[in-house]
């Protein structure tokens, strides 16, 4: 019957634990996206103008659909 026990105890834990870090993890990915959100078209605009460019929708287009490549 004891070991019964430490074997509900240990299911318990490891739920519990599961529960837990999943928890953990969303709310530490919610505030890593807050403060570095990822680059959209008007950040890359942005971005692009700071250099000297002048951007036109194509290049735009482009350079988005690189970085949707490589990840």
């Amino acid at each position: 019957m004891s070991t019964g026990i430490v074997v509900l105890i240990a299911f318990i834990a490891l739920l519990l634990g599961a529960v837990g870090g999943f928890f953990l993890a969303r709310k530490y990915m919610q505030d890593y996206f807050k403060k570095n959100p990822p680059i959209n078209e008007d950040m890359l605009r942005q971005m692009m103008m700071s250099m000297g460019q002048k951007p036109s929708e194509k290049k735009i287009r482009q350079m988005m659909q690189q970085m949707k490549n490589q990840q």
